[in-house]
Parts: C-alpha cells; sequence; structure tokens
C-alpha cells in the first residue's frame, strides 16, 4: 500500500509488486481536510475497498520525518509508523517526506511523463533536484553515488526568501510583516502567488475589478489568479504570475548550484501543469539562470516538467517494494 499525503489532497493506492515491477491495483484520492486525521482517510480508503493482504507500506507525507514520526507543515497533524502498526495490524510500515516519493519515481519518468522546459537531455547519472510547489513547496535531492541514487530529504523552501531587487525587498517587507518570517514557501506555493497578488495589489494601488474580487472571494484565489494571467483577463494577475515564475526559477537554480545537479532538475506539484505554457515561456529560466558569474555552469542542466499526477504514489510504492 502507497500513500502521497499532501496538503490539499490525499492519494492511496494498493500496487501488485515482485522483483521488477509495480502493478497499480487500486486508487482513491480524498481531500485531505475532509478528515480530521490521516489515520481517518486511510480507514476510509480500506473501508471502500476490499483490503488485500498489506506486507509493505509506505506513506509520502508533506512535511518533515523523524525517527518514525511525520509532522504535516500546512495541517495539524502527526502521524507515526508505530501508531500505524498498532492500529491496522501492520508489520512493515514507512513514513517518507513527500518529496521524497516523488524523487524516488523520477529516475523512471520519462516521454508522456516529462514536459522539457529548456530542451537538454537528462543524462542517466548525476545529481539530481527535485522541487514543488502546491499547497507548500518541497524540495529533494537525489545524490549519485557508486552507480544508484540516493534520495535525501530537504526542508529548503522553509529558507529564507533572498531578494533580488527593489521591488522583492519590498515584498519581502510586506511578508515579514504579515507572517514574521519570509521563507521561500511564501512566495513558491498556492498560497505564495496570493501572497505576491496582494502586495503587488497594494504596491501598486491597483484598484482590483468587482468580478476578480467576487471570484477570489468565492473560489480558490491561487487558481483564480494563475487563470486570470494565462487568459490575459487583468493586469496584476499577470504580473503576480510572473513574479511568481521568476521566483520559482530562482530557487530551482539554487538547489542546480547547492548540489550540482548536472542529472537535472524536475519540476513537480499541483501548481506546475496548471501553468506548463507560463513555465515555458522564459520567465522560469530568467530565474534560473540569473546567478551571476554560473549563469555558464547552468546553462548545462536540463529542467523537466512532470506530466504525471501519481508520480510521488509510484515513488512511495517503489520506497515500499525496495524497503531498506
Amino acid at each position: 500500500m502507497a500513500g502521497d499525503i499532501g496538503g490539499t489532497k490525499t492519494s492511496l493506492a494498493f500496487f501488485i509488486a515482485d522483483k521488477s515491477s509495480l502493478v497499480l491495483k487500486k486508487t482513491q484520492t480524498f481531500p485531505t481536510a475532509s478528515a480530521d486525521t490521516p489515520v481517518e482517510l486511510i480507514q476510509q480508503f480500506l473501508n471502500q475497498h476490499k483490503n488485500p493482504p498489506v506486507s509493505q507500506v509506505c506513506l509520502g507525507i508533506a512535511g518533515p520525518v523523524f525517527n518514525g514520526t511525520a509532522t504535516t507543515t500546512n495541517l495539524p497533524w502527526t502521524i507515526s509508523e508505530q501508531e500505524l502498526k498498532i492500529r491496522f495490524n501492520w508489520n512493515q510500515v514507512s513514513l517518507i517526506n513527500d518529496l521524497v516519493a516523488l524523487a524516488y519515481a523520477v529516475p523512471h519518468l520519462n516521454g508522456d511523463q516529462l514536459l522539457p522546459i529548456n530542451n537538454l537531455p537528462h543524462p542517466n547519472h548525476g545529481n539530481i533536484g527535485v522541487i514543488a510547489a502546491g499547497t507548500g513547496l518541497g524540495e529533494a535531492l537525489l545524490i549519485w553515488d557508486e552507480g544508484r541514487y540516493h534520495p535525501c530529504a530537504s526542508e529548503g523552501g522553509h529558507k529564507d526568501f533572498a531578494p533580488r531587487n527593489e521591488q522583492e525587498y519590498r515584498l519581502h517587507r510586506y511578508l515579514t510583516k504579515a507572517f514574521g518570517h519570509a521563507s521561500m514557501e511564501r512566495v513558491v506555493s498556492g498560497q505564495g502567488l496570493v501572497n505576491i497578488y496582494n502586495f503587488l495589489k497594494e504596491d501598486l494601488s491597483y484598484q482590483e475589478p468587482r468580478w476578480l474580487a467576487e471570484r477570489l472571494s468565492a473560489e480558490d484565489a491561487a487558481a483564480v489568479i494563475s487563470q486570470s494571467a494565462l487568459n490575459k483577463q487583468d493586469p496584476t494577475c499577470i504580473k503576480a504570475l510572473e513574479l511568481f515564475i521568476q521566483l520559482y526559477g530562482s530557487e530551482a537554480g539554487d538547489i542546480a548550484l547547492q548540489a550540482m545537479t548536472f542529472g537535472g532538475i524536475y519540476i513537480g506539484g499541483g501548481i506546475g501543469p496548471k501553468i506548463a505554457p507560463a513555465l515555458k515561456n522564459g520567465g522560469f529560466m530568467q530565474g534560473f539562470l540569473a546567478k551571476g558569474r554560473m549563469r555558464e555552469l547552468l546553462e548545462k542542466i536540463p529542467i523537466s516538467l512532470i506530466h504525471d499526477s501519481q508520480a510521488a504514489l509510484k515513488g512511495a510504492a517503489a520506497y515500499a517494494q525496495h524497503r531498506p
């Protein structure tokens, strides 16, 4: 059994595994906030599907995992491997960070599962960086050593947001006033896009049109802003998405420099596929390459958008299959 437990949605699945393959048998996705605990979501899944004998369980969790206990970053949840073993009478349970789960899937992605951003081929070796903006900002690494990849967890999405120009310094001050700490997740995530839009609205003294105000109050604000930008319906939404994409690229560039990711950068998360045309239009690469003397090095690193919504789920299953 595998799971991908995110801030917005939770996917659970049964896989049949042998030494060389995984076959998806049943899967279901739930709104994460529809339950008070992840245990409730798991119980719902088991109740709705005939529960086959489970030999291995791995759940990817959107938050740090330490000593078998995971604490979600954007939900008030704590869950432990021991709790799950006792509750469901399972022998082997692993909790891993959701980006580590995604990282386990990355070496097996190809073809229609990937959308090239800079049209460079991914080699079959070299360190890899994984970045995923969704409810939050997730990051992970795949370190190439002794002929294989070693996934490494990271909470790099919570490092300081480093402004690059005067406008971004004003954005930094806006975020610090609002949240006390301006992290990258405050600008590169669903809520981050909303934060950027609200900052620009104030910074530009923008009079928000009524139709947009009504939609923002009634619908998912990040989706409204991105859709309005992609459809060229509102100038401030366009500016917000442009800045969001540049900062997304800048953070990906930082990961590339920190880990020398010549194996590539892979973009995951729920936001990327929804704004794929905008990611391809140059702003992401502009932010990625704007690293001064390191530009020439970064020009050698391939970047692709992951176009497989079940990638993290499959990665969790792969971890369970080959559990250390």
